[in-house]
């Protein structure tokens, strides 16, 4: 089924080159006044992530029509860049209604205030190297999530409360983004670490059997339509368990399930599709073999409905479900970081380009005016486009009354995308 290209409408753009090269796009409503803020998070000079992770270097914030609203650190030309996670998120951690930035930088967990960029409060670290990534979780039973995972590269996480006193530690293979949800229902977030799951005291319920090396991403959601959640697993296979830890199907038919994402991504057949990307070839060889990935898609069952043979290189794709980004439509898959001289680019559930931005360079997405469509930003070292499916009225005037929520999506930033369908 051939869809039509759809063209993206340019909102706006803006300059982004006084928060340093390399920098990591977050989205909140940080000064509530209900409209999304974009925030520039540039990494510590580290290059090599494979073992000790980055910290946080600089927090630049911009509102959407550009102005610098506040910079928290200086910018450094030699910024490492995102081969890991920044430690860094937005969330309202102390329920006071206005968002904090949570980021560990000079060897410290900091509080920032979301509206000026000073910081409200620090803590040491459980560990010098307790900085992958952070997670936002309710471990304690409260009527929101206030508790906070760290973790180093691949071994250790530790789990603290609200007043950052540790509640325990895990030791083991997390993975790149450890996914929290109350699969019980019993008011306390699970842990899935990479292919363990943790109950919320850190005791270890089950593990995933027969995987290797470690989980890339992690999503959870109702797939085959029992009314249970599910934990679909990407990593050297995709695996579906359903939350007692039974095995309900793995897909080994690609090299390297890299990314996965869960969608409605088509109508016509039951349950949610799982859309992912193979890394087929790993990395350029310097030798005229050029890296090269490709999007896939299965069904419910984990049986392929479709694989890309892609024609060009390029083997750093990054995939996400991207919803509402005009009403009543599908959910699609947005692909960016393709490479080949690919831009990123929404693809339907039969592998059709609905939008191919004209744009290149990493994306975010959100509801930035509260109206109930998304809208895409796509950024390089210099410059920020903003896109959306139509027109919008686009003024520092423009938004509600009351600030915008941030979701957990939104606060759960990573990598690695993982998420909940």
């Amino acid at each position: 089924m051939k869809q039509e290209t759809m063209e993206a409408i340019l909102l706006g753009e803006i300059d982004i080159s006084a928060a340093g090269p390399r920098c990591k796009m977050l989205i909140g409503d940080l000064n509530g006044d209900g409209r999304m803020e974009l925030l520039l998070v540039q990494s510590d000079n580290r290059q090599d992530v494979r073992y000790i992770p980055h910290q946080v270097q600089c927090l630049t914030a911009f509102d959407l029509s550009g102005n610098l609203l506040w910079q928290t650190g200086t910018p450094d030309p030699g910024a490492g860049s995102q081969g890991s996670d920044y430690p860094v998120q937005i969330y309202d951690i102390d329920g006071d209604g206005k968002l904090e930035v949570l980021i560990v930088m000079d060897d410290q967990f900091q509080v920032i205030d979301g509206a000026t960029g000073e910081k409200k409060r620090s803590y040491p670290l459980p560990d010098p190297h307790a900085h992958d990534c952070i997670i936002i979780a309710n471990l304690s039973g409260g009527d929101r999530a206030a508790d906070i995972i760290l973790k180093d590269r691949y071994h250790k996480m530790w789990a603290m409360d609200r007043n950052f006193q540790l509640l325990w530690t895990h030791e083991g293979n997390p993975g790149h983004f450890p996914w929290v949800f109350d699969l019980d229902g019993d008011g306390k977030d699970e842990v899935m670490a990479g292919y363990d799951l943790l109950d919320s005291g850190g005791r270890l319920l089950w593990s995933c059997k027969n995987l290797e090396d470690h989980a890339d991403c992690i999503w959870v959601g109702d797939v085959n339509g029992d009314g249970e959640p599910e934990l679909v697993i990407g990593g050297s296979v995709t695996v579906m368990y359903d939350r007692s830890g039974t095995e309900l199907w793995r897909h080994e038919g690609s090299v390297e399930s890299q990314h996965i994402a869960l969608g409605r991504f088509r109508d016509d057949i039951p349950g949610l599709q799982i859309a992912g990307l193979d890394r087929l070839v790993r990395e350029d060889d310097g030798l005229g073999l050029k890296g090269k990935d490709a999007l896939f898609l299965l069904d419910s069952e984990g049986r392929e409905l479709w694989k890309e043979d892609r024609k060009t290189d390029g083997w750093l794709t990054i995939i996400e479900t991207l919803r509402h980004w005009e009403a009543g439509a599908p959910d699609y898959i947005l692909a960016y970081r393709r490479g080949g001289g690919v831009n990123p680019t929404l693809y339907d559930g039969h592998m059709n380009p609905v939008v191919q931005f004209p744009s290149n360079g990493y994306a975010v997405h959100a509801d930035l005016l509260g109206i109930g469509t998304e809208q895409v930003v796509i950024y390089n070292d210099t410059a920020a486009f903003i896109y959306a499916s139509q027109f919008v009225e686009w003024t520092e005037k423009t938004g509600g009354s009351h600030p915008l929520p941030q979701p957990k999506r939104l606060y759960s930033s990573t990598l690695y995308p993982g998420g909940e369908a």
